[in-house]
C-alpha cells in the first residue's frame, strides 16, 4: 500500500509539471554571442572622432558594452589613468590592453584590473619546427611572468605570417603551458588577419579551443576584399558563426573599428547589427534576447 501511494505522488507529480508551465519551464541557455560578452576592439587610435576617455567610455554605454580592449599609440599614454578610471566609474571592464607599457604597469595593482595582454610572438629566422616553437616561447618568457606575477592572462594575438599561424599560436601556447607551467597564457584569434583560414576555420578553431580566450569578428570575403569589414556583410560570415556556435567555444567575443576615417560608433552600432541579424537567421534565441 506505501509503495502504491509514492507512486501515485510521483505521477501526480510528473502530469502537473507537465501542464504547468512555470513547473515545467527551464532557464534559456546562455550564448557565446550575449551582448554582455562582446568586447569592444580597435577604438582608440582607428576612431575618427578621437574621443577622450569619457566619451568613449559613455560611448560604450550607450551601446550597451561594457568590455574595452584597449589599442593605443604614444599620444594616448598619458590617459592611460583615466581611461581606467573612467571605465570602471561607469562599470565597463578593461578587458584587455595592447602590447606592454612601463607607465601601465603599475596601474594595474592601484586600480585592481587584471587585464589580458595581447602581443605578437617573433617569428625565429631559422631552425625545425621544434626548435622554432621553443625559441619563439622562450622569447616570451619575461612577459610570461611579469603576466603571472600580476594576475593577468596573456594571449598571443595572429598577426600574419608564421607567428600568425593557428598550428604555431598553439604549439607556442602549449610549450609555455607544459614547460612553465603557465596556464595564463593563450591565444586572442583576429578573423581579419585570418582570411586564409576560411575553409578550414572549423579545424583551426577545433585546434585552437583549448587555449582560445577571444575570438574577434569581422565580416569575411574571399581575397580580403576588404579586409576589415562589419559582421554580416561578408559572404562567408553566416557559416563561420555558425561553426563558432558549434565548436561550444565559450570564451569572449570581439566587435571592431579598425578603419581609419570611421566614427568608432557608427563601426560598432554597424556590427552591431550584422551581428543581430545573424543571429536571427541562426535562431539564438537567447543571444538575441540580449539585443532588444
Amino acid at each position: 500500500m506505501r509503495t502504491y501511494l509514492l507512486l501515485l505522488t510521483v505521477c501526480v507529480a510528473l502530469a502537473v509539471s507537465a501542464f504547468d508551465p512555470l513547473a515545467a519551464a527551464e532557464p534559456m541557455a546562455a550564448s557565446v554571442f550575449a551582448r554582455n560578452n562582446l568586447v569592444a576592439w580597435c577604438i582608440v587610435p582607428f576612431d575618427a572622432k578621437n574621443r577622450t576617455p569619457t566619451e568613449r567610455a559613455e560611448m560604450l554605454v550607450q551601446l550597451g558594452i561594457g568590455k574595452l580592449a584597449y589599442d593605443w599609440r604614444q599620444q594616448h599614454v598619458p590617459t592611460f589613468e583615466d581611461e581606467i578610471l573612467q571605465t570602471k566609474q561607469r562599470g565597463i571592464e578593461f578587458f584587455a590592453f595592447w602590447g606592454t607599457h612601463p607607465e601601465f604597469m603599475p596601474l594595474i595593482e592601484k586600480h585592481g584590473i587584471r587585464p589580458q595582454f595581447w602581443t605578437m610572438m617573433q617569428a625565429p629566422a631559422e631552425g625545425t619546427q621544434e626548435q622554432k616553437v621553443e625559441e619563439a616561447a622562450r622569447r616570451l618568457l619575461p612577459l610570461v611572468e611579469q603576466t603571472r606575477q600580476l594576475g593577468c592572462k596573456l594571449a598571443l594575438y595572429n598577426h600574419g605570417g608564421w607567428s600568425g599561424e593557428p598550428a604555431n599560436l598553439t604549439a607556442v601556447a602549449k610549450w609555455l603551458r607544459t614547460n612553465q607551467n603557465a596556464e595564463h597564457v593563450g591565444i586572442v584569434y583576429n578573423l581579419h588577419h585570418g582570411h586564409g583560414h576560411i575553409a578550414d576555420f572549423a579545424e583551426v578553431l577545433a585546434l585552437m579551443q583549448p587555449y582560445l580566450f577571444c575570438l574577434n569578428l569581422n565580416g569575411m570575403n574571399d581575397g580580403e576584399k576588404p579586409k576589415i569589414l562589419p559582421v554580416g556583410q561578408g559572404q562567408h560570415d553566416l557559416a563561420m558563426l555558425k561553426t563558432i556556435r558549434e565548436s561550444g567555444y565559450a570564451g569572449t567575443i570581439g566587435i571592431l573599428d579598425h578603419r581609419d576615417g570611421v566614427d568608432a560608433e557608427v563601426a560598432l552600432r554597424a556590427n552591431l547589427d550584422g551581428l543581430k541579424s545573424l543571429l536571427e537567421k541562426l535562431g539564438d534565441e537567447a543571444a538575441l534576447a540580449t539585443y532588444r
